[in-house]
């Protein structure tokens, strides 16, 4: 059974395996989760004066439901006490493939005359997907449906924030704005010299200066549409600004940032970490949520807690392990604490409520 354990940077030994991410303050990761550590990577975590990480202990479990006979008894249970998830976004086919000919056509054609009622049309898709079957809550897999990074994450982000919204209780209006600002906030990146888009690997200090103006350029290119709404403009604007004031391209504080800003920086993040790319592996949404609720100096809280109301990590009836190696069932989740579902042990049969029980306060899922 894998175990998580605590050391100090200065008790690290070559072959330790991390069991969390290193990122920057920019959202870079610099160390991904799961990597083994050299001499190289120690050295480089005691020069930016980290005093301990968690590294990871054991073996993989390779035992899985189907290798534990639940007894009837404890199968009544499970039926008696299962309560399913939240209605969730669904995009048919039809809506996937007319959002991908949409947000290609408005990144490589920038210019174009019809570039409005295009953006507009493709958020009506998105909307009415949410609106249609009451969704309030997301899986971030069902979204992919693109190879292209920039509209795959545009697709996602846009769903995202748009969730965020109407968890925050924003009128249909709102939503549709949002919406459109997730579409197109990454907009400037078409001004980005490709070499610099497309590298894989870490962009140097001085590309990076030149990544950062893309947030400025978007917000360019759609102000002289002359149409589009404010909102959306201070969007696309400030996705990157920090509630820190350590964001980019202005690096202005809480009260100079604009609601859907902070939506947009949220859902950005959250996709961004979860995603795989030539140059790093993605997250599990588990490591991403836990990352996202560390960085209370940095994201809007109230907009936070509607994030995690929306993302489902345990869909109920998939199999977990705790902390004390038992296996369990998920019967329940809490909207609230998205990382701690009611579950049910397989083999005792016994319940652990993760997030309102206080005897289970230590017991975590592995």
């Amino acid at each position: 059974m894998i175990r998580r354990k605590f050391v100090s940077t200065r008790a690290l030994k070559e072959g330790m395996v991390i069991d969390q991410a290193i990122i920057d303050r920019s959202g870079r990761i610099l160390i991904a989760r799961k990597t083994t550590l050299d001499g190289f990577l120690i050295e480089a975590l005691q020069k930016m004066k980290v005093t301990g990480i968690y590294i990871r202990e054991g073996e993989e479990d390779p035992e899985v439901e189907g290798d534990i006979e639940v007894s009837p008894e404890i199968q009544m249970t499970i039926e008696k006490l299962t309560v399913e998830d939240r209605s969730k976004v669904k995009l048919s086919e039809s809506v996937k493939k007319r959002v991908s000919e949409g947000i290609k056509f408005l990144y490589h054609d920038t210019s174009a005359p019809n570039f409005i009622d295009t953006a507009a049309n493709v958020t009506s898709n998105l909307v009415n997907s949410i609106m249609e079957n009451e969704a309030v809550a997301l899986n971030i897999d069902t979204l992919k449906f693109s190879d292209e990074y920039t509209f795959q994450h545009s697709v996602d982000v846009a769903t995202i924030a748009m969730l965020i919204a109407k968890n925050s209780q924003m009128s249909e209006a709102e939503i549709q704005k949002i919406g459109m600002a997730g579409l197109l906030h990454d907009m400037g990146k078409s001004q980005i010299p490709n070499e610099i888009l497309n590298k894989a690997g870490k962009l140097t200090e001085e590309e990076f200066a030149i990544m950062k103006n893309h947030s400025l350029y978007g917000y360019q290119i759609l102000k002289e549409k002359g149409s589009i709404p404010q909102e959306v403009l201070m969007g696309v604007l400030q996705h990157h600004e920090k509630l820190n004031g350590r964001g980019y391209p202005m690096g202005v504080a809480a009260d100079k940032i604009s609601p859907y800003a902070k939506i947009l920086s949220i859902a950005d993040i959250y996709d961004a970490l979860v995603t795989e790319r030539p140059y790093k592996k993605g997250f599990s949404q588990q490591d991403a949520v836990e990352m996202i609720m560390a960085m209370t100096d940095e994201l809007d809280i109230t907009y936070m807690r509607s994030f995690l109301s929306i993302v489902i990590l345990y869909p109920v009836n998939s199999v977990v392990t705790l902390s004390n190696g038992e296996k369990a069932k998920v019967l329940e989740n809490n909207p609230q604490y998205p990382l701690r579902p009611k579950v049910i042990g397989l083999r005792t049969g016994k319940i652990y409520d993760l997030s309102e029980d206080i005897k289970c306060a230590s017991l975590i899922i592995e």
